[in-house]
């Protein structure tokens, strides 16, 4: 089924069993162990009816699950959500230029959702998601907040441990790093990829998509699982690197929710705020583009136009893109913009035995990119870290073996898979192929998806590099005469399995 038929058999169907009415008045509580835990059924919280939550003395709900997000504008505009987990009375955030001074203070948006029982082994859960928006603010400026409610003030000294920091972006290009993967849900080795992370001092971070696995399944069809709670484990792990690092996601496969609405991003919409400058912020939250210094980042929703996955194919009409036609466009021919990086869910080009490629990616954006000359391609789908040799026209166009370096703007673009954020590991068809372990072949059989979900046969030349083991990808970014990303991929025990140069020539 399609996501809204989905979501009206999912309302239909409890409608019918009468747990609409019956499940509004229970809750699920934050459990205050467990976060950790391999999967949500390791959590059992304690339900509590809405008139024993409503009478919670508010000095005793503490905020948790704090993350951070680009507006449109990231020298003047930080967005900031958090959690708490019951309601709680006049939310807010303070902000100061001095921990000890945060005078700014802002209402905050409450966001609520209710989830059902779903099944007979889970409980309901209701869910409140809190939001300020930070717009004026200077560019490259340290920034001190706070969040808080009647009853936990975060400027009494008392908390003064929850205190958070953010950096606006610098008004003008500077040498940053920021990270990215894909594909992590709640884990040990997820955490771990976050605290290496952390350690990059990023400026921001790269999800691409498939966040937490609420959804184990993922597949958007009608068996789906789904555990609301799952999200309460996943930002009390994540908090640690975006409560001060914008942590800038968008929508993979397992991110379709058919319970909130028809196009499934109803919960996303209540969890995230996201730049919101794309064709249609509401119904494609995941879609928008922001600018760092001198690099332009464009995030897209490939389940708009996978042919593996096809329960939101088409969603956005076309809109999406024609608006990434235009975007990229506007962006190339922007003043003090070297690089554009373009980062999905979906994999352009992968050798896994699960996923391997998604045509409708080679299909509807591999033009385009080529096209407007984009720098770096960055994907997730597939839990695994591969990276192509320089590719146009689907072809190799320039080897990349480890180490080398490529003019994007006339060799060609090279395309990462960094799918091995924490979820459990894919394998390839052949042997890994990583820095100190290189094997390199002269091709690879493997195979991508075509319409009506065909897998079709594909002997490839194009896959330099393959590591099965949890990683992310860390790119150094120096403007100058001659700017250049200097791309490394780390394991999660620190060890660099890859690395490689973008450099651009005018």
């Amino acid at each position: 089924m399609s996501m809204p038929e989905q979501h009206d058999y999912l309302r239909t169907k409890l409608t019918r069993r009468g747990l609409l009415r019956t499940s509004a008045a229970t809750a699920g509580v934050v459990a205050g162990s467990g976060l950790l835990a391999g999967s949500a059924q390791a959590v059992s919280p304690t339900l509590l009816t809405s008139q024993a939550t409503a009478t919670v003395d508010g000095s005793l709900v503490a905020p948790f699950g704090r993350h951070l997000a680009f507006g449109a504008d990231p020298k003047s505009q930080m967005r900031i959500g958090w959690q708490v987990p019951f309601a709680v009375k006049r939310p807010y955030l303070r902000v100061g230029l001095k921990p000890w001074d945060l005078g700014r203070k802002i209402e905050a948006e409450v966001r609520d959702l209710h989830t059902p029982s779903l099944s007979a082994k889970l409980p309901a859960v209701q869910q409140y998601y809190l939001h300020a928006a930070l717009d004026g603010l200077r560019p490259g400026t340290t920034y001190y907040y706070g969040v808080g409610h009647d009853g936990f003030d975060p400027a009494d000294p008392r908390h003064f441990s929850t205190v958070g920091t953010f950096r606006t972006a610098p008004a003008r290009a500077e040498k940053f790093v920021f990270t990215a993967f894909g594909d992590q849900g709640v884990s040990y080795h997820a955490l771990a990829n976050d605290q290496l992370i952390l350690g990059q001092n990023p400026s921001f971070h790269l999800h691409a998509g498939d966040i937490c696995y609420a959804d184990p399944d993922g597949q958007g069809s009608d068996h789906d699982t789904y555990d609301a709670r799952v999200w309460d484990q996943f930002l009390a792990q994540t908090e640690s690197v975006a409560k001060s690092v914008p942590w800038m996601v968008t929508t993979g496969n397992h991110d379709m929710e058919a319970w909130y609405s028809p196009n499934g991003y109803g919960g996303q919409n209540a969890r995230w705020t996201l730049p919101g400058n794309g064709p249609d912020a509401k119904n494609a939250p995941g879609v928008y583009s922001f600018t760092y210094g001198n690099v332009a980042v464009v995030a897209l929703d490939a389940n708009d136009i996978s042919y593996e996955i096809p329960a939101n194919q088409g969603y956005t009409g076309g809109r999406q893109t024609r608006w990434l036609d235009r975007r990229l466009a506007e962006l190339r021919a922007a003043k003090g913009i070297d690089f554009i990086v373009v980062f999905f869910h979906h994999c352009a080009f992968s050798t896994t035995n699960s996923h391997a490629s998604e045509g409708g990616v080679r299909d509807a954006w591999l033009p385009l990119f080529e096209k407007h000359r984009v720098d770096l391609v960055i994907n997730g789908h597939n839990h695994v870290y591969e990276r192509t040799d320089a590719i146009k026209g689907g072809r190799v166009s320039k080897k990349m073996p480890i180490g080398e370096s490529v003019d994007s703007a006339h060799e060609g673009i090279v395309y990462v898979t960094a799918g091995g954020a924490g979820r459990s590991l894919y394998d390839f068809p052949v042997p890994d192929s990583y820095e100190g372990h290189v094997k390199d072949l002269d091709h690879v059989d493997t195979y991508h998806w075509s319409k009506g979900q065909v897998k079709t046969k594909d002997t490839v030349e194009w896959s330099r590099v393959r590591y099965t083991g949890y990683s992310f990808i860390a790119v150094e970014v120096s403007p100058g005469h001659r700017p250049r990303m200097k791309v490394t991929a780390l394991a999660e025990s620190g060890e660099r399995i890859d690395h490689f140069e973008v450099t651009r020539s005018h």
